[in-house]
Order: structure tokens, then sequence, then C-alpha cells
């Protein structure tokens, strides 16, 4: 693996011996920690995921901004300060630059933890959900910047689809404009977060781990630009079928618009708003999720090393 030698980068212990011995490294981002869920639940739920890849012979990567450094894996101690910051930054593309020069706590989003990992030469990352493009767009120009990261950083994501909150069929409709592959994971329609259908057909569906990862190492041997959507759906267990969440979901939107939340406060006041009405069973599927894309992340990221040592 390879990193930019002016990047700010600092590795943890556990990652500086992956690195060394070729051991599958799986990046987390830590705006779910700081912005996606509350305490204690986001820092049980953070260890819980790293020790799911760990348990999958792959070393978890949770990336941070913190004293002018990136941090590619953190001690048990820096996500405990995480999970107590309240006023972290949370950062994309556009403000990672500013936060690490200002020496300030920075949690990074999906587009954020794209670049760090590619930098610290990781290819595979684990997430909940990517952002997408917002309902009424087409008047408010509210697209992620994530979309755009996916479409020019080569980092294989893992996520439950784009956050159920979001216009998904325009989400779709962008990532194929900007020619990202968006991967079903053994399915052929779209998951959508909490729920394990859209009613989108995916573009593409793939069944295994090593179909995805000889995928992603044929996008490096084409010379192609950006990384892979590994849709992965909420284990059934867990599932809130759309006919329950929607409700919720419109409610809470209502309430963003009426209150005039907006920019990067729409997501976090959307989770808990949801969270409320649905009476918590929102954050323990999206704790499944994670899990579950925890669980593939590691076993794609098993598979490229597997394959690039072949």
């Amino acid at each position: 693996m390879t990193s930019s030698p002016d990047a700010p980068l600092t590795f943890s212990n556990e990652v500086i011996s992956a690195r060394a011995n070729a051991t599958p490294i799986v990046a987390l981002e830590s705006t779910i920690i700081t912005h996606g869920m509350p305490y204690p639940q986001n820092l049980e739920t953070a260890k819980q995921v790293e020790a799911e890849i760990r348990a999958r012979g792959a070393i978890p990567a949770t990336i941070a901004v913190m004293k002018h450094r990136i941090h590619i894996g953190l001690s048990d101690s820096e996500i405990d300060t995480l999970a107590k910051t309240p006023n972290a930054a949370k950062l994309s593309r556009a403000d990672l630059g500013t936060c690490l020069a200002t020496g300030g706590i920075g949690a990074t989003t999906v587009a954020a933890t794209m670049i760090a990992a590619h930098l610290a030469g990781i290819a595979v990352f684990a997430t909940g959900g990517i952002g997408g493009v917002h309902r009424g767009a087409e008047t408010s120009f509210d697209i992620s910047a994530d979309l755009y990261e996916l479409a020019q950083t080569p980092v294989s994501v893992v996520a439950a689809g784009a956050k159920a909150i979001l216009d998904l069929p325009k989400t779709l409709e962008v990532l194929e404009t900007l020619g990202v592959p968006v991967i079903a994971f053994g399915q052929d329609n779209f998951p959508a977060f909490w729920s394990r259908d859209a009613g989108l057909a995916a573009p593409l569906r793939m069944d295994s781990a090593h179909d995805i990862a000889a995928a992603h190492l044929m996008r490096a041997k084409l010379g192609l630009k950006g990384g892979q959507l590994i849709a992965n759906p909420i284990p059934e267990t867990f599932e809130i079928p759309q006919s329950e969440i929607n409700p919720a979901i419109e409610t809470a939107l209502t309430d963003a618009a009426n209150q005039g939340i907006a920019t990067k406060s729409v997501t976090p006041f959307l989770l808990a708003r949801i969270f409320e009405l649905t009476e918590g069973r929102s954050l323990t599927a999206n704790i499944a999720l994670v899990l579950n894309n925890a669980r593939l992340g590691a076993a794609i990221a098993t598979e490229i090393a597997l394959q690039k040592s072949a």
C-alpha cells in the first residue's frame, strides 16, 4: 500500500502492523460517531463495528481529524473522545483542509473518509448509507459531495444504499451520469437504508465478495477513475419496510422545512426526528445495517488482498 508522502497522516499501531504484513484493512467514517447516533450508542456501535471487522481477519481503520493530523485508525480513548465531542466539525472535501490547518477536531463524512482512505492506500470503506440528492434538490440544489467523490476516488464503498431520507431515483440518476458502478449485493433491487427494497432496480448485481473485489481491481487495471458503491441490504430481521418508515420520513422532512433546517444540519436532524417517531426502531436498524456492512467490507478487503497476491 502507498500513501502521499506529504499528507498529514497518523497511523494507529494496529494499522501500521497491518500495512507491514499486508493484512486487509477496512476504513470507517467517524460522523456516524459524532452526528449519526446519540451517546452512548455511538460509542458502543463504533466498538462493535471494529470488533466485527477484526473477527473476520481484517483490521478496522476509523478515520478522524485531530491536532492537525488525519488519524488512520483510532485508539479506544480517541474514539471515546469523539463520541463525547458534540461540536466536532462534519468534514467533507470542501472543509477537510481547513480543519487540518486550524487544528480542530473533525469527523469524516463518506467523501472525506474516501479521500483519507485513498491517501492511506485503503481500498475498502464500510459505512451506513451514502449521501445523495436531497428531496427538493431541483430548487435547493442540495446534492451530497459523496456522489462526486465516488466518481473520482478509487475506493469501494459498502453501504445499505443511500439514506432513505433522500430522493433515491435522482440519486441513482446522478450516480449513473457520473459513471459510478452501483452494485446490489445478492439481490436485483436497490436497498433503501432501513428497508431492503427501494422499489428501484439496481444497475448491477453481484453475489460474492470475490466478484466485487475482482471488479475493483479490474477498474484499476483499466485506469478508470472513481470507486464502486456496493449496496448491501439490511438483514431481514432488522428491516423496517418502506410502508412503515416512509410516514416517519415525511413527518421529519416537514418538521425540518418548518424549522428552517438546512445544509449539513439536515441529515442529523432528520435521523434524530425519525428515531423519535419510530420509538427507537430506526436506531436499532441503523446499528444492524452498519454491522452488516462491516462484515461484507471485511470480506471484500480480504478478497482484494488475496487476488493481488495471486
